[in-house]
């Protein structure tokens, strides 16, 4: 329950139809099947191109949407994560791997790569983690060297959505000895690269449909004409776009949470205990009444950061007061609606159960809570 929403237009809301048409025909009936694989399949991705909904921030010349209207976005956010559609990473592809190529990409790049961005063809990850660098970027060991024409890539990453789909992954790299940020470059690894290899679809305990895999790069040829940007300013362009991607994964958090809040406040009115609904319980009314506020105010603030972002002028410490909230709301609602839902909550059977599961990771990737957290302070006090 939240106030009427003026964030949004006909046209926003035409979007929405579109989205909502695509996930009941395209994904809804395949996502049981998508989790015990592990991964979806490829031709959701070719559906996703014809109806629209990939790359709407790419000028239309490419095929793409013509639009930088962050809004269109997070229609599609909204939708999935009502829908409990965690396999299709669609947000990723569009919201945080799209800027860096429409904004670094050269215009032989572009023609190159974002007409199969748009249509399908080309499914993209981004390969920032590693298994002893997370959060703390300064922390990454991955080396491309300089031979000429081309880099010479070495290394590994873990934890990479889209990683065992992707045709093209931008990858972090260092480009100079230093340590700390300096001397980071983005690279452009192409499907079929020698030396590069994708290790296990990793098993996780939510958003199994979802492919999450280990990518190594044994002396990969990288050639010169595949550096996005300038090198050695990959920290400059990473933490740039952070705002977005953190800003993406609070809109998609408080979409779950009133989701699932919904799903909950029907379920207590039908289920009886001692002779009566769980909704005539006073401690029942407390909870969903604490929920419902902590969701509405939550609510008002991601669409007063979707708007300032829309109007570029969110900051990297709002995002992170956006992130960091949202998402432990939506893990502490989740919990708290499955207590409710007793026995059956802990059924995998029950949407509350997989949101519970699939929900987890939220407060992780994209920055911890702990590290946005630290933004914030740091903001405040030196």
């Amino acid at each position: 329950m939240t106030f009427r929403r003026d964030l949004y237009g006909p046209d926003h809301e035409a979007f929405r139809d579109t989205v909502r048409a695509f996930l009941a025909k395209e994904v809804a009936p395949h996502h049981q099947r998508w989790e015990r694989n592990g991964v979806v399949d490829r031709e959701v991705w070719y559906s996703a191109g014809r109806q629209g909904l990939l790359g709407p921030a790419v000028d239309q010349e490419y095929g793409g949407g013509g639009s930088d209207d962050f809004r269109y976005s997070a229609v599609l956010i909204e939708e999935f994560a009502r829908a409990g559609a965690s396999g299709l990473a669609l947000s990723l592809h569009n919201d945080i791997v799209g800027p860096y190529l429409t904004r670094l990409a050269t215009e032989e790049q572009k023609r190159r790569w974002l007409p199969g961005f748009v249509s399908g063809d080309i499914v993209t990850a981004i390969a920032m983690t590693e298994p002893g660098a997370g959060s703390d970027l300064q922390g990454i060991r991955t080396t491309a060297t300089d031979r000429g024409d081309h880099y010479l890539l070495n290394g590994s990453k873990t934890f990479i959505s889209n990683g065992i789909l992707a045709d093209l992954v931008v990858v972090v790299a260092r480009t100079t000895p230093e340590g700390g940020s300096a001397g980071q470059s983005l690279l452009v690894v192409e499907r079929g690269a020698d030396g590069f290899e994708r290790g296990r679809n990793l098993a996780k305990i939510g958003q199994q449909a979802q492919d999450t895999a280990e990518l190594f790069f044994n002396d990969v040829r990288v050639p010169k004409e595949n550096l996005l940007g300038e090198e050695n300013r990959a920290f400059t362009y990473l933490m740039g776009n952070l705002a977005q991607e953190r800003l993406a994964i609070a809109v998609g958090a408080a979409a779950a949470t009133e989701e699932i809040l919904d799903i909950t406040t029907r379920y207590v009115k039908e289920r009886e205990a001692f002779g009566r609904p769980l909704a005539k319980l006073q401690h029942v009314r407390f909870e969903i009444a604490e929920m419902a506020t902590e969701a509405a105010v939550t609510r008002t603030f991601l669409d007063r950061c979707v708007t300032e972002h829309v109007a570029g002028r969110l900051d990297p410490v709002h995002a992170s007061m956006a992130k960091w909230w949202a998402t432990e709301l939506q893990k502490r609602v989740v919990d708290r609606c499955l207590q409710l839902h007793g026995g059956y909550g802990y059924m995998s059977e029950y949407r509350v159960a997989r949101a519970f599961l699939d929900g987890r990771i939220q407060t992780i990737y994209g920055g911890t809570t702990e590290i946005m957290k630290e933004i914030i302070g740091r903001s405040l006090l030196g």
